[in-house]
């Protein structure tokens, strides 16, 4: 019987010690800095709301932890599309004025690797901006800085929540730096290739139905002028 008790005693022993250093490896590191922080050119700034009853659409495979909104509408319960999520919603400018819409789809990527420091999503987005033009936006995105510090604590507390404030980027790449790669379909933005970043403000979480207050932005940076263009003699 000791043995057993010995045993079960080890596995417990491993178990608390592993997610103790899942959660506070030291070698996990936040980046500190956007890459799009400190740009010189022209910077498109949206936002838009996270929490799903405060977006025109958002659904699921109806079995995670934020519920499909509005209630009745489709979910993505089929196999091939169940680790998917989709959203619609209503994108503003940087004064806070409606802009235009946003739709995304993220899907759980097999990339992730939660002892790394890697609870990734590869995501989409396709923008409309009525006044300017449309893009697409492609990235990786991780969630691992958002689950270490709102998340868990969430889960933690006795209540199920977390308040206070949480901002992060959640962009991982393709780019070098950690950037998305954007490129314009219409518009003023129509054969741009662009970098874009996806960054998470989070003022209150529950660990049973998720963002309860809650915010996304994109930062959108548009190419400077070509040097061949801008010193050209005929100018």
């Amino acid at each position: 019987m000791k043995y057993v008790v010995t045993l079960v005693l080890g596995f417990l022993t491993g178990a608390i010690l592993f997610a103790i250093g899942v959660l506070y490896n030291p070698f996990i590191g936040d980046r500190s800095l956007s890459p799009l922080s400190v740009t010189d050119a022209e910077v498109v700034t949206l936002s838009y709301s996270v929490v799903p009853a405060e977006t025109i659409l958002y659904t699921n495979d109806g079995e995670s932890l934020q519920a499909p909104f509005p209630p009745r509408v489709q979910q993505l319960w089929e196999a091939p599309i169940r680790q998917t999520d989709a959203m619609v919603s209503l994108l503003h400018n940087a004064a806070g004025e409606p802009a235009g819409l946003g739709v995304k789809f993220s899907s759980k990527s097999e990339s992730t690797h939660m002892f790394g420091g890697k609870a990734i999503k590869d995501s989409a987005w396709y923008v409309y901006l009525p006044d300017r033009g449309s893009l697409f936006i492609y990235q990786t995105e991780n969630y691992w800085p958002f689950l270490q510090q709102v998340g868990f604590p969430a889960w933690r507390s006795s209540g199920n929540n977390w308040r206070g404030s949480w901002l992060g980027d959640l962009t991982a790449g393709p780019g070098a730096l950690g950037t998305a790669a954007a490129f314009g379909s219409s518009g003023e933005f129509a054969g741009l290739e662009m970098e874009a970043l996806e960054s998470l403000s989070v003022r209150a979480f529950s660990a049973d139905t998720g963002f309860v207050s809650a915010e996304g932005r994109l930062l959108i940076e548009l190419p400077q002028a070509d040097e061949e263009f801008a010193s050209d003699p005929l100018d």
